[in-house]
């Protein structure tokens, strides 16, 4: 593994590094909770158009006037929150490689360093692997992150995996 990170990282093949993470950047994005307000949002439009057609099947509108307004409340507010949320651009090669240049000589932190640095490196570099039983290979996967007012004074992470047969 140690030998994939160093390859990875090398000064001869920096330039197909950042390559990789700009093509396949996953930037630390908010989108899980995007997804979150959004399914707030729908729910409560749903809510409302039950409402609304439960009056025009002859429902008594007084008795449903708290229902519809807590759900145009509800609409409301994920409307605004959608609306205030700012979805993180994606990185220029520039950035990526402020960031990778952040991790200092990586091959240096390979060999022969402590148990800490390595340490340090992993997390660093935040590596995870995991065995696909189905072809007998492991998925190594590496991201950056960065939480720098240097980079546009935001936490990004930048993923890219190798497949090791």
């Amino acid at each position: 593994m140690n030998g994939w990170i160093g390859e990875l990282f090398h000064p001869d093949n920096v330039d197909r590094t950042v390559d990789q993470l700009v093509e396949h950047q996953q930037v630390g994005r908010s989108s899980g909770q995007r997804d979150k307000v959004r399914e707030r949002l729908t729910a409560a439009e749903t809510k409302l158009h039950r409402l609304q057609a439960a009056i025009e099947a002859g429902a008594e509108p007084v008795a449903l006037v708290d229902s519809l307004n807590r759900a145009q409340a509800e609409k409301a507010a994920a409307e605004a929150e959608l609306a205030n949320m700012t979805e993180p651009s994606a990185l220029d090669r520039a950035e990526i490689y402020a960031m990778v240049d952040s991790l200092g000589d990586v091959g240096a932190a390979l060999g022969g360093a402590s148990v800490e640095k390595l340490a340090r490196l992993y997390r660093d570099v935040r590596l995870d692997m995991w065995f696909d039983y189905e072809k007998e290979a492991v998925d190594a996967t590496t991201s950056l992150r960065v939480n720098s007012a240097g980079v546009r004074g935001r936490s990004y992470t930048l993923t890219t995996t190798l497949r090791l047969s």
